[in-house]
């Protein structure tokens, strides 16, 4: 992974990658993760989704986290030591690389493991019995190893990892999400126990608060840590930033605003600390 593919033209065409890693400073330990903002489903995976094409762009507009790799950019374009990033070129409707792929995943009780078979409102995605192996084959596993060796090479490089996770969701609950309940702030700060250390959450709540109330694991907690890392290994922090929807966009799946860029300078923030921490 030293050397970034270039982009495809069709992504997830046999023989192409389905992300991309775009190099940052090599000192740098920070590894922007934009997993969901992809709306791409290449054409043999869209033959197995039950969807019409109309229903189909419905879903994508619900469950993509839109412009959240532009957000990405704009902040890595800000930042005094210029961040890594690891792009999913591909929508999270063809495998979701944040799920576990077995009988860990809680999202499996709606039908969103990592090869989903449920919408987002909880109808059929994709038909009964549906077998995601070939998915699992094609798609999440190179994208975990690759997301994995991004990892350790900066850990080669600089001695530490921090993978902060880019995300946004929806103003109003959607029926899939199993902890809809809670609070819904305008940015959501993910953590875990392990890999978020205090300094790190304190620097992400004070960036984004100063553009509004932060709010902590609700609607969405955790963050995403290679498997091999995973609970093991403290030179690997991480977090996840949930951005609510109103405050960049116009919902469910139009255009980004002015609040885009806002977020992207409270995100470079976040980042530049992160650079600097020892």
């Amino acid at each position: 992974m030293s050397n970034a593919p270039a982009a495809p033209d069709a992504p997830g065409t046999p023989g192409t990658p389905s992300f991309r890693l775009l190099p940052g400073d090599p000192a740098s330990p920070v590894i922007l993760h934009v997993p969901h903002s992809s709306r791409t489903v290449p054409a043999d995976v869209r033959a197995d989704l039950v969807l019409d094409d109309r229903a189909l762009e419905e879903e994508l507009d619900h469950i993509t986290d839109a412009h959240t790799a532009e957000l990405a950019a704009a902040a890595a374009e800000r930042c005094a030591v210029r961040p890594w990033r690891f792009v999913n070129l591909m929508s999270r409707l063809v495998i979701d690389p944040e799920r576990f792929p077995d009988e860990r995943e809680e999202m499996l009780a709606v039908g969103m493991g990592a090869v989903y078979t449920r919408t987002t409102h909880r109808g059929p995605l994709r038909p009964a019995g549906f077998d995601g192996s070939a998915l699992i084959g094609r798609y999440f596993r190179p994208y975990a190893q690759a997301m994995t060796d991004a990892v350790a090479e900066r850990l080669d490089a600089a001695g530490r990892a921090v993978i902060v996770d880019v995300h946004s969701y929806p103003t109003a609950p959607l029926p899939y999400e199993l902890h809809g309940a809670g609070p819904r702030p305008p940015v959501c700060l993910g953590t875990d126990g392990f890999h978020t250390p205090p300094w790190l959450l304190d620097e992400a709540t004070e960036a984004f608060g100063r553009l509004g109330e932060t709010g902590l694991d609700s609607p969405f907690a955790g963050t995403y840590v290679p498997l091999r890392y995973h609970g093991t290994d403290a030179r690997v922090s991480a977090l996840m930033v949930e951005i609510r929807r109103d405050g960049y966009m116009t919902e469910p799946g139009g255009a980004s605003h002015a609040g885009l860029e806002a977020l992207a300078a409270a995100l470079a923030d976040v980042v530049d600390a992160a650079s600097r921490a020892h």
